[in-house]
């Protein structure tokens, strides 16, 4: 098998991950999702209505979102925030790690998208903690800020990418010290090291990165994933300080 690395100067259009790789990078995702019970019925009725309705094929991978569920739980997560549901995939592994009483609100701009997560959570049993608000998110945060009586312990951002720096900003305002900050599709294939991208998706991501390399109140990483999704890559930051 070979799998071809972005070397300097390399930008996305010279990288392409050859079929053998991809094909294998999704075989040891189902040996994960298989060997480890990382779907149920409610997480494939969930997947099988949003492919019926033809929403973008761009949810987590099953270990993916058990990634999440255990990240809320390991940071014993009252009150979550997502921004970005499409079809309530991620939300529902994300509001499976709530504790009795606990809360998630996730932010979806489509009407389409919302009702078919609205569905979708509902079979899940979790209409209870879980809020979806509708329409541009960049509306929604700040009204988000007024309402809310306790900051967020945990936040993911799987959202339009250009506009990741505004979330971020936003994220570190609902949060607290010990919040985690999670954003979804940072390596875009690799292209993330391409300064001259004409791709606004990759330049969200630079960006994104300038703004985590620069903000003292965060403490950040971030790691390449490979798998049924491709090539791409989370940024964690943790809040340590509030202004």
């Amino acid at each position: 098998m070979r799998v071809a690395f972005l070397d300097e100067g390399m930008t996305e259009d010279k990288f392409k991950p050859d079929q053998g790789s991809l094909d294998r990078w999704a075989e040891v995702d189902r040996y994960f999702s298989e060997q480890l019970s990382l779907s149920d019925p409610v997480l494939d009725a969930a997947m099988a209505a949003n492919k019926a309705a033809e929403l973008p094929a761009i949810d987590v991978a099953p270990n993916q979102g058990k990634l999440l569920q255990l990240l809320a739980r390991m940071v014993g997560a009252r009150r979550i925030l997502e921004i970005g549901t499409l079809g309530g995939y991620s939300t529902i592994w994300l509001a499976r790690a709530l504790p009795a009483g606990g809360r998630l609100i996730t932010l979806e701009f489509s009407p389409k998208h919302a009702e078919i997560a609205r569905a979708n959570i509902a079979r899940a049993g979790l209409s209870d903690r879980i809020e979806i608000r509708i329409g541009a998110a960049l509306d929604t945060l700040p009204k988000l800020q007024t309402e809310i009586a306790e900051p967020f312990d945990l936040i993911f951002i799987d959202a339009d990418k250009p506009n990741n720096s505004e979330y971020l900003r936003w994220a570190i305002k609902l949060s607290r010290p010990g919040t985690l900050i999670i954003i979804d599709n940072v390596v875009r294939d690799g292209a993330v090291i391409d300064a001259d991208s004409a791709d606004q998706d990759v330049q969200g991501a630079r960006h994104l990165f300038e703004l985590l390399a620069n903000e003292p109140l965060l403490s950040s990483t971030a790691v390449q994933t490979v798998g049924v999704k491709g090539y791409d890559g989370f940024a964690f930051a943790l809040v340590t300080a509030k202004t």
